[in-house]
């Protein structure tokens, strides 16, 4: 590692300024350090050099021309920049060097399974995972000079009106079908039990309120990063670790029950419905507080005018009803399921 710690993102817009610019004189491109990566999140450390780490950037130029110019970049790299080495690797992947060539339709089609500057379907968006999602909204563009770029990242930075509320209805149904269960564990003598479902709900509800943010919310490894950096969310979240944190279903309920009202506020916030009574509940006649997250569900799915949108199955972005990484991780694969699942 290196001695003084320099952010990714700091280090790929110098490299790119410095470095890779200037062999590019006289050919149209755009620059950017967005897709896979913590430091796109902003969420690198020292931690995060330990592979595969050195200055990286994505570089986009017409169809036709990524050999040539992947050549001169490759026969003209410096050895290091800033005291890392520009060509690096790890054991799942061989030395190369971190400026990858290629033109924004074949790139954003390997990454999200479709062209952005195409008209986008209902497929595309539900079939792409959050993580994707972010990684491509994320991040900096450094030069956008194929007018490409920006455009593309405008038109996902978020979901058609409809398919918002669709989403965030079928987040509310997720919630809604475990309400009840962390106290019928405890209560059954099933502590471990408990603990997993209660820890279950409260990253439901960190990923409800970045998509009420309108925030893609990444996968489980930033997912906390993501929510504790949204304003205004520190003491439901004192909640959700009182929650995780504590020894018995009741107490697990009662902070779960704080988070629950909190985030039923800020529903009522958003103004996508009528006002809605944000206190728990008792669960029928059990001894279980609950919220009635089906409430949210389908106050939300009433405000949805298009009618292929309210025709959906209640399953909603693949992120909701598929937590297989090989799937995730390919578009292809991911696309599949989603056509099964929603049927489109």
């Amino acid at each position: 590692m290196m001695s003084v710690f320099m952010p990714g993102m700091q280090l790929s817009r110098a490299f790119y300024t410095d470095v890779v610019r200037p062999l590019l004189a006289g050919v149209p491109h755009s620059a950017a350090l967005i897709g896979p990566g913590s430091e796109v999140l902003d969420c690198d450390t020292e931690r995060s050099t330990d592979h595969d780490w050195g200055p990286r950037v994505l570089l986009f130029v017409p169809r036709g021309h990524t050999a040539a110019v992947s050549d001169t970049v490759t026969a003209h790299l410096p050895d290091t920049f800033a005291g890392y080495p520009t060509v690096f690797g790890s054991d799942r992947s061989p030395p190369r060097h971190g400026v990858h060539v290629t033109d924004t339709a074949t790139w954003f089609r390997d990454r999200l399974g479709f062209d952005p500057a195409q008209p986008l379907t209902t497929l595309d968006w539900l079939a792409t995972p959050w993580q994707r999602l972010a990684e491509v909204t994320g991040g900096e563009v450094f030069h956008d000079g194929l007018n490409l770029l920006e455009p593309a990242r405008a038109t996902l930075r978020w979901y058609p009106a409809d398919l918002w509320r669709y989403i965030l209805a079928c987040q509310w149904d997720r919630i809604a079908e475990s309400e009840a269960f962390p106290g019928r564990c405890g209560e059954a003598g099933d502590d471990l039990g408990s603990a997993v479902l209660t820890a279950r709900l409260a990253a439901d509800l960190q990923r409800l309120t970045l998509l009420m943010r309108r925030r893609y919310p990444p996968y489980a490894k930033w997912l906390g990063t993501a929510y504790t950096r949204l304003t205004g969310t520190a003491e439901t979240g004192e909640a959700l670790s009182r929650a995780t944190a504590a020894t018995g279903w009741r107490e697990r309920e009662h902070h779960l029950s704080l988070a629950y009202e909190r985030t039923a506020a800020l529903h009522n916030r958003l103004n996508l419905t009528a006002p809605l009574d944000p206190a728990v509940r008792p669960y029928h006649d059990r001894p279980f507080q609950v919220l009635g997250g089906h409430r949210y569900a389908t106050a939300l799915r009433a405000g949805i005018t298009d009618p292929a949108t309210a025709a959906l199955p209640p399953a909603g972005s693949i992120d909701q009803f598929c937590d297989n990484t090989a799937v995730l991780t390919d578009p292809a694969r991911a696309r599949t399921a989603a056509r099964a699942v929603l049927g489109l």
